[in-house]
């Protein structure tokens, strides 16, 4: 018997239109799964046995939208891919509360695919009647009546990343504030309240990368006390970040020239969290400007 763990992952995504399955196809995607949407039932056992050739687990989307649908031909098809050794096939069922799915259809302003000369609660209603038989077959039904995008996101990656653990790419840039924030942070550090290096003459040409510079920052009766809330923070932040499935986290850190302060600490931030075996990216986006 084939060990599980060297089968090919392969998730038939279900379930009520609105309820998230597009978006759990775009996480997957970003897991490393192939992804694909709407596929006609015929093509399912062509396409699966044709993927297992390619190294990277697959994801597929059916649903009423899907051309010969129909609760027998998908637990037919469901038979015949759990008897292949070579393959692991999980049906994930995504399930929401009716008044929800009407609010996000209306609040999105799309069409319900059942609904187009009827009101959209009656077009989840009779989708309901069409596709909630299928639950009976799901190895997972996903309920996202009560989930954020970001709790969606965190499920999937536990559940289904075949990487040995979850991981987040962490990028620092170091910037200046007269220049604006970067807008792609997530998370911003002001570093003006500890003093500027920049009025001292034989400092004010040289950058925080420098050691002179360092020294002065570092001397400052409130280098250490800052540096260490920065740590709290962040070792609070990351674990949250990683359970959410985040795939990357972007920190900027700021002060008035983007020349010393913020670079010194953003060197600093990214030898950190290296030996705390995180991969760091580093970036001082106006150092050059200054």
């Amino acid at each position: 018997m084939m060990n599980e763990l060297s089968q090919r992952p392969v998730l038939l995504i279900t379930g009520m239109s609105g309820s998230g399955r597009s978006f759990a196809l775009k996480v997957l995607e970003d897991m490393g799964y192939e992804t694909i949407d709407n596929l006609p039932l015929s093509f399912l056992e062509t396409v699966t046995l044709a993927h297992q050739q390619i190294s990277h687990p697959l994801a597929i989307s059916i649903d009423i939208r899907t051309r010969d649908f129909s609760l027998e031909q998908v637990h037919q098809q469901m038979k015949m891919l759990t008897k292949n050794p070579d393959i692991k096939t999980q049906l994930i069922f995504f399930e929401c509360d009716d008044d929800v799915l009407a609010r996000r259809y209306n609040e999105t302003r799309r069409f319900h695919p059942l609904a187009y000369e009827r009101p959209v609660i009656d077009g989840i209603r009779h989708e309901r009647h069409l596709i909630s038989p299928l639950k009976n077959y799901a190895d997972l039904v996903i309920d996202t009546t009560l989930l954020l995008p970001t709790d969606l996101r965190g499920q999937l990656r536990r559940f289904f990343s075949h990487e040995k653990a979850p991981h987040l790419s962490i990028f620092i840039i170091s910037f200046s504030f007269r220049q604006g924030l970067p807008r792609e942070a997530d998370i911003v550090f002001d570093a003006r309240l500890l003093k500027n290096p920049y009025y001292i003459d034989k400092l004010r040409p040289l950058s925080g990368e420098n050691s002179e510079v360092a020294t002065y920052i570092q001397n400052d009766a409130v280098f250490s006390e800052y540096f260490k809330a920065l740590q709290s923070l962040l070792s609070l932040s990351l674990p949250r970040f990683i359970d959410e499935g985040r795939g990357y986290l972007t920190i900027a850190v700021g002060c008035t020239g983007g020349q010393h302060r913020s670079v010194f600490i953003a060197k600093l931030l990214k030898e950190w969290l290296q030996e705390q075996k995180n991969k760091v990216k580093l970036r001082h986006r106006d150092l050059k400007k200054s």
